[in-house]
């Protein structure tokens, strides 16, 4: 199967709160994660489409992160995350991750 993805992943496991746009905020794990969005271990799967705010602490910040997304799959066990604008604090700490 031909990978998609548009920009490298890295994998992590780091604990985050989902909060669907209109539903109940669930927890996950960040299983891995790329500058154009990551893969949460949860057992809620909001449908196709769902907007979302993943609440993370990435490495090497001081403070939680709120990360805009799109529910982009999901599947049993988990669901993909497109990331919508992120701030540059964010995008720092994720591009930091990405160089291992």
């Amino acid at each position: 199967m031909q990978d998609k993805r548009s920009h490298p992943r890295v994998s992590v496991d780091i604990r985050v709160t989902c909060e669907p746009k209109d539903g109940s905020p669930f927890a996950g794990v960040v299983k891995d994660i790329s500058i154009g969005g990551m893969f949460v271990e949860a057992a809620e799967q909001p449908p196709f489409g769902t907007e979302v705010t993943i609440i993370a602490r990435l490495p090497g910040m001081k403070s939680d992160s709120r990360l805009p997304g799109v529910v982009r799959w999901s599947k049993p066990g988990g669901l993909g995350i497109q990331f919508g604008l992120l701030g540059a604090r964010e995008t720092h700490a994720i591009s930091e991750l990405m160089k291992g």
